[in-house]
């Protein structure tokens, strides 16, 4: 820890960077950090995303952290909920045992939480222009006492139309502030902001590495948000010896996406982090162990991580920057190896792949994913072939005898059909496959027009013209925001009730209608049970039996599970 100890860090952030996982500060942080620890200047920092910038900032913002002043004492403004989500994450994971409470803010989520969160109080608030303004607005949040105002990716900010934002934002902002601006490029616009709302100021600039993706095999995936966890299944299911990495954006998104992973029967692991050094350790080295593995991580986590052999990287949505994007693909195709990087995106991402192919110079194909009776297809297609192989080398001897035993009782068709339903689920079944609609082909073009809906949507999803926020009621429809994923419920029926896994397939299509082909892993216990489906089914059943106990004056006999059993 020598690099970072020689920029006068405190002993508690620097064990917080070594749990981390960083012992050289980047080019950025060491031009950065001493600046800000001991100088009054304003700052402007000119390096490419990827290159540390949230530590450049977040880690003096934190050293010098008053305890004694309750008020927000830090405004980090980024252009979108991603970017805010991924900066906080980080500046949590740098504040070590103090207590700072951060807030992140941003259009798409509930306003109304968010207002409570700053109501109890706040010292660091990361968020969006549109967002930020609404709670400024509300008088919400005040900025009389902001002692750093951050502009992350401004120029991102100015390509997506913010700047009035960002402007109103800092006419509210405590005039003796300190204010850093970084951005990868510095266009004439984003000087001009620097000139009129910072003093004087130091310009620190890094060069900027070259690009490169030769070795790699790029490809895209275009499907609606509420599809993404159903398409990242297929690739997994169709993409040959699979060993790779799958990333993801926030802390949040790995824990998700790895629990209903495993639900389905695949075997992941996850970095991100909150993860302790040991367990962190212990999952490397499990998944180095492990020929055909998958790794659900963040960027952060992953970094560092030297692994050889990588077939494939999956981006579960894109990264901020065309940096970021060439760091997580370059983990394959190395050695001159091959690889393959496949990014499943939706609409909303379609600009920022289009700012990556240009920046990387990178040919990256549209995919497309295989329909219902394909998969099926594909999957009998292997299962052919594993019968092929196990009947060439005679490894079934041994359980001749009680194959005789079973067909005894029943036709071979039978007992056949039902191994297959026992090991194979409902993969076989082309009823089981929900229908992903993709995107419809169109050219990879600048669509400056989107760029003032892109800041509306961020400024105005949680209000109606009127101004009132939609959380509080309305008759909004649920979003969805995990459909394509699993549910676990809770059955409160068990073996002491005479209950049998038929009982409950019937008492679910008698209710909801809901065919026992979409119910899996039911598990009966003395007093209770438990079963498994897809979460749009999951949603409907719940609000069945919930109007059937209000009408009984009960309670629901089926809820959602707390905890995997």
């Amino acid at each position: 820890m020598e690099g970072f100890k020689a920029l006068g860090l405190s002993e508690e952030t620097l064990v917080a960077l070594e749990k981390k996982g960083y012992f050289k500060p980047t080019p950025i942080q060491e031009l950065t950090i001493p600046l800000l620890l001991n100088g009054e200047r304003d700052i402007v920092g000119q390096a490419q995303t990827g290159s540390g910038k949230t530590a450049a900032f977040g880690i003096p913002i934190i050293e010098r952290f008053d305890k004694n002043d309750n008020n927000v004492q830090a405004l980090i403004l980024t252009p979108t909920r991603e970017l805010a989500l991924q900066v906080s994450e980080e500046l949590q994971s740098y504040k070590g045992g103090r207590r700072i409470w951060m807030t992140t803010v941003y259009g798409g989520a509930p306003i109304s939480r968010q207002m409570r969160d700053l109501e109890k109080g706040t010292h660091v608030v990361v968020g969006t222009p549109g967002r930020v303004i609404d709670l400024i607005e509300r008088g919400k949040l005040i900025l009389n006492h902001v002692n750093y105002v951050v502009l992350d990716e401004a120029d991102e900010m100015l390509n997506m139309g913010f700047l009035d934002d960002v402007e109103l934002i800092l006419s509210k902002c405590n005039e003796n502030r300190r204010m850093l601006l970084f951005s990868a490029t510095m266009p004439d616009r984003i000087l001009s902001l620097a000139k009129r709302y910072m003093g004087e100021y130091d310009l620190m600039s890094v060069k900027k590495k070259e690009l490169t993706t030769d070795t790699i095999a790029q490809s895209y995936l275009e499907v609606p948000a509420r599809n993404r966890f159903d398409a990242l299944c297929r690739v997994l299911d169709i993409e040959e010896d699979f060993y790779g990495i799958v990333f993801c954006n926030t802390k949040a998104e790995v824990i998700e996406i790895t629990n209903h992973l495993n639900e389905k029967g695949y075997t992941a692991d996850s970095l991100h982090g909150d993860i302790a050094q040991n367990l962190r350790e212990k999952a490397i080295k499990q998944f180095k162990s492990n020929k055909y593995g998958l790794l659900i991580a963040t960027d952060v986590a992953a970094r560092g991580i030297d692994i050889q052999d990588l077939t494939h990287v999956i981006n579960y949505g894109l990264p901020q920057d065309p940096e970021s994007y060439v760091h997580r693909i370059g983990r394959t195709g190395r050695a001159g190896k091959e690889g393959k990087a496949i990014s499943i995106i939706d609409s909303n991402e379609r600009r920022k792949l289009m700012y990556i192919q240009k920046i990387t110079k990178a040919n990256i194909e549209r995919g497309k994913l295989p329909d219902a009776q394909q998969m099926v297809a594909i999957k009998k297609r292997r299962l052919n072939d594993q019968l092929e192989t196990t009947v060439s080398t005679e490894h079934y001897l041994s359980l001749l005898d009680y194959a005789k035993e079973l067909i005894q009782d029943n036709e071979p068709e039978i007992i056949v059909a039902s191994l297959l339903k026992i090991f194979q689920g409902d993969d076989l079944d082309v009823q089981a496959y929900k229908v992903i609609k993709e995107a419809t082909e169109r050219p990879m073009r600048d669509d400056r027009s989107d760029r003032r809906g892109d800041r509306d949507r961020d400024r105005g999803r949680d209000r109606d013209r009127g101004g009132r926020d939609r959380d509080k009621g309305g008759d909004r429809k649920k979003s969805g925001r995990n459909s394509g994923s699993t549910m676990r419920l809770f059955v409160a029926k068990g073996r002491k009730d005479k209950t049998s896994p038929i009982d409950i397939l019937k008492l679910i299509e008698e209710e909801t209608k809901i065919p026992g082909r979409n119910i899996d892993d039911i598990k009966i216990l003395d007093a209770f049970s438990f079963f498994t489906t897809n979460f749009d089914d999951g949603e409907y059943i719940l609000d069945v039996f919930k109007k059937l106990a209000r009408k009984n004056g009960e309670k629901p006999l089926i809820e959602r599970a707390r905890d995997r059993d």
